[in-house]
């Protein structure tokens, strides 16, 4: 489909605010690190909350999303919406703590938390691993999402599309820093949400389809429809919703979604002006990500089953996708080739904030892994800081060069990296949660735990025969009565869950092992962290009585006060439900169901009025 001049337009328009705004930040952001990497720890809580939640609005979160939805139906949304409670646990317990620890990055914190060789190395390796290994791969498959729009809906060559999406964002996020990064999201994210409904009011207006009452009552879509899996039939409702309701939230480290917050949602809690803040953007955050968005992305999924039912009519229509590409999650730009001139170049734009939008936060947060925890902590600890912000811009354009290369060589599907990146986190997500509120977990707890999480996923997506997995585990686990004559594809979804039960189960018993079997860390160490903290709690009683048998009330602030946690665990539990309610009040509106939807947006309403008055009893500054 080819641009029209008033599309090109909007597209060019589009490109110089973006550079603008990268060029009006960069005035300040070469200033020193504490500016390029945490735009001077003075935003507020709404842009950084808006900014969280564009960065996760990426080009690869619609292919995603419509792939479960063609593969499993709606429900299958479940692997992501359980990853809510992780979000509530971040806003109501771990978002003050973060601000409080006043690191530059969440890698900083092992040399806080922990002490000695140990730290050192697992902060400096975790900066290669997370910054440079892991971050390529999440670059890599928005990269891939977007060679695939770019080959649906502008006919462009994989290299044109990589090359294309590539220096915009590298100029903006190497010149203005987390600061450009952050009012850029707020600006793309605006235009990636007014596309994703664009594109759905599209999609429901085909003639095929005619209408949204037309569309949710098609014959082809009854089976799809269901926000939960059917509870007849357990090989259905236990990898669709209880593994990831009970197990995953809390198991599995996932980027933007980790145990206790992390990655590029710590660097923007420990950005915001104060505690308060760090709460309210994650809050936001929270919000927008799992009871505003999902909707227009489903609405294109389903209508797309309607219009093109499996993958040889995708590939009748349009020839020129290559089998390497031709998966489900490709119906998503397809859907979107329906649009008309003029919006076309709206929604392109849309598509291309998107991408942006992720790329340049991951770009900063990369290259803040790379020069914080890498370069000046162990290549040049002398270093001026415009010689760090030097280091940070060439960083930043060498991730984008590897990201680009991964999509275009190795990547194949957005579902095969989600699946990776799950199983690569399987089992140490306990221990981001425990760490700050328990003495004894270390240095070496932390390392073991990667590491066999790594070798586990390694082994499983590798080396382990998926028929041979589900014959052995078949007795034990619920599968399809016929798994065993399933293609490759829905064979390896299937066992999936049980690969992650494998590694969660491993990889905890080996770092709890190592915790029992290591020396617990530096007294001095823990009562440094805690006096930094104050997480409180019986998990640091030890460390808090023999400090004031020393005469060190490492506690002095909080002496005497209340824990807060049972009051933190009460607003976890009750903002799940508030946005959770919202979400599918949401749904029930658009399915035609008034009256739950009005019951469920009253419990939101009333939730809300809850959290917001229980907030002012939480110490933040």
């Amino acid at each position: 489909m080819a641009l029209n001049t008033l599309d090109w337009s909007i597209v060019f328009i589009f490109f110089i605010i973006v550079l603008s705004i990268g060029w009006i930040a960069s005035r300040t952001a070469g200033k020193d690190t504490s500016e390029f990497f945490l735009g001077g720890r003075g935003m507020p809580w709404w842009l950084l909350g808006i900014s969280m939640v564009a960065c996760t609005f990426s080009a690869d979160t619609p292919n995603l999303v419509t792939g479960m939805v063609r593969e499993n139906g709606v429900a299958k949304n479940w692997a992501w919406w359980a990853f809510l409670i992780t979000g509530m646990v971040t806003v109501f317990i771990y978002a003050k703590l973060w601000r409080r620890s006043n690191v530059m990055t969440d890698l900083e914190f092992y040399e806080k938390r922990y002490s000695g060789k140990a730290a050192a190395f697992l902060r400096g390796f975790r900066s290669v691993y997370l910054g440079l290994f892991f971050n390529i791969l999440i670059m890599g498959t928005v990269t891939l999402a977007a060679i695939k729009i770019g080959a649906v809906m502008l006919n462009l060559q994989p290299w044109q599309t990589v090359v294309g999406a590539s220096i915009v964002v590298v100029i903006y996020s190497s010149l203005g820093g987390l600061k450009g990064v952050i009012w850029a999201d707020f600006f793309q994210y605006s235009i990636a949400m007014f596309g994703a409904v664009l594109a759905a009011v599209v999609a429901i207006q085909q003639p095929e389809i005619g209408s949204l009452g037309n569309l949710l009552t098609h014959p082809a879509l009854q089976e799809k429809i269901s926000f939960v899996p059917d509870f007849t039939d357990a090989s259905v409702y236990v990898p669709l919703l209880i593994i990831p309701v009970a197990v995953q939230w809390w198991a599995v480290w996932y980027p933007g979604a980790e145990p206790g917050g992390g990655g590029y949602i710590a660097q923007r809690m420990l950005a915001a002006k104060n505690e308060k803040n760090a709460i309210g953007a994650t809050l936001l955050f929270n919000f927008a990500h799992y009871a505003l968005r999902p909707w227009p992305w489903i609405i294109v999924a389903l209508a797309s089953i309607v219009l093109y039912p499996d993958l040889a009519t995708i590939k009748a229509e349009f020839p020129a996708i290559t089998n390497e590409y031709l998966k489900d999650d490709v119906a998503y730009p397809v859907m979107l080739s329906k649009l008309s001139p003029g919006w076309l170049g709206l929604v392109v734009a849309s598509i291309i904030a998107a991408y942006m939008s992720t790329i340049g936060t991951h770009l900063n947060w990369g290259s803040s892994y790379l020069v914080n925890d890498f370069y000046k902590r162990f290549v040049n600890p002398e270093g001026t800081e415009k010689n760090m912000v030097m280091v940070g811009r060439i960083s930043t354009v060498l991730l984008m060069i590897l990201a680009g290369l991964l999509s275009l060589f190795f990547l194949e599907d957005a579902t095969q990296a989600f699946n990776i990146l799950l199983l690569s986190g399987a089992g140490s997500g306990l221990i981001y949660l425990l760490r700050w509120f328990w003495w004894r977990i270390n240095a070496w707890t932390e390392l073991v735990a990667m590491v066999v999480a790594t070798v586990n996923a390694v082994i499983l997506v590798f080396w382990i025969n998926d028929l041979w997995l589900a014959d052995t585990f078949s007795s034990i686990y619920p599968l399809p009565a016929d798994y065993a004559t399933l293609g490759e594809k829905a064979l390896s979804g299937t066992v999936f869950p049980i690969k992650l039960i494998i590694a969660i189960v491993a990889t905890t018993i080996a770092w709890i092992l190592t915790t029992y079997l290591t020396k617990p860390e530096k007294a001095q160490t823990l009562r440094d962290f805690y006096r930094l903290t104050l997480p409180g709690g019986p998990g640091w009683k030890k460390v808090v009585e023999e400090a004031r048998a020393d005469g060190d009330m490492i506690d002095e602030k909080v002496h005497g006060q209340p824990w807060e946690m049972p009051v933190q665990i009460l607003m976890v539990f009750i903002g799940c439900i508030v946005i959770y309610s919202s979400l599918f009040a949401i749904g029930n509106l658009l399915y035609g169901n008034e009256m739950m939807a009005v019951i469920l947006s009253l419990v939101a309403i009333a939730g809300t009025y809850f959290l917001f008055k229980s907030l002012h009893k939480l110490r933040a500054n």
